[in-house]
């Protein structure tokens, strides 16, 4: 369904399970749409007790386009970030975070447990922050602080993220071009099945493909910035999950939010990269059960 919050942006969100379940937002991350979180593992946690909420972010999927604002020069912000300099930004993270609480307005949920993946992680950090009396629990999954001192993806991987697809390859080219970026971060010892992943991608371009908006989501990021002076104000009860193989946010970026917000656990999985392997989800849905249990 859509959804139009009090800013006048439209989103794309799907409720599953009972009303009377306990609310949970599911954020997702760069560039992906609400399919990120599959339908199997939504009803899983739904079996768990939980109302589930995911949505597509602004600029990507279903939800409310910014092409208007044009296509940023990802590669000049970058190097203005490594030289320390300022990034300006179309719109932010936190921006983005305000979406999150507003749409919860929307469905007239005062509080829900929040779990957010990679740059759903770090718009969650912001909407804990932000709106703290809306956030019952904090999931953080595969992100970062942001800090300076953090590593960064490995060099391959970043070339891979800046990279766009073959011109006039259609749909199997965009998806190949995707399944070639998948290969380098995949969960090294939770391989999918064949064929399994490239179907979902497919099944996704074929839904949306707006590569713009997903670098502009990406320049959010850069422009960010460190988040460490927020991370001491976040009083949900936080659980942190992160490969110990991740080369797209190292797993540095796990134990410093560890180390950031108050009484945090965290779960370092060994042999997960960057992704979701169907074989983890019982272990994910059981630390978001956890940190919800703790609130």
């Amino acid at each position: 369904m859509k959804i139009t919050t009090s800013r006048g942006i439209s989103l794309e969100v799907e409720a599953h399970g009972s009303p009377q379940g306990e609310p949970l937002l599911l954020v997702m991350g760069l560039g992906m749409q609400l399919l990120g979180w599959h339908e199997d593992f939504v009803q899983q946690l739904v079996a768990r007790g939980f109302r589930v909420i995911r949505f597509d972010n602004r600029d990507i999927g279903l939800s409310q386009p910014f092409d208007h604002l044009g296509v940023p020069n990802v590669a000049w912000a970058s190097l203005r970030h490594a030289l320390g300099l300022p990034v300006q930004s179309h719109y932010t993270l936190a921006d983005m975070a305000d979406d999150a609480a507003q749409l919860l307005d929307v469905l007239g949920i005062a509080r829900a447990h929040v779990c957010g993946a990679s740059m759903g992680g770090m718009i969650a950090q912001h909407l804990a922050v932000r709106h703290p009396r809306r956030v019952k629990s904090l999931t953080l999954m595969m992100t970062s602080s942001g800090a300076r001192r953090l590593p960064g993806p490995a060099a391959r991987v970043r070339r891979a993220l800046l990279s766009r697809p073959p011109a006039g390859g259609g749909v199997p080219g965009i998806v190949a071009h995707a399944m070639e970026f998948y290969a380098l971060i995949e969960s090294p010892s939770y391989r999918s099945p064949e064929g399994w992943m490239a179907g979902r991608y497919e099944l996704s371009v074929r839904r949306s493909h707006r590569p713009q908006g997903g670098t502009r989501q990406l320049l959010a990021v850069v422009s960010d910035g460190d988040r460490s002076p927020l991370l001491g104000r976040i009083a949900a009860p936080t659980q942190i999950i992160h490969g110990s193989a991740d080369p797209l946010v190292p797993v540095a970026g796990g134990h410093d939010l560890a180390r950031k917000i108050r009484h945090a656990a965290i779960d370092v999985v060994e042999g997960m990269g960057h992704d979701l392997p169907m074989a983890l989800w019982p272990r994910f849905i059981d630390n978001i059960a956890a940190a919800a249990q703790r609130a």
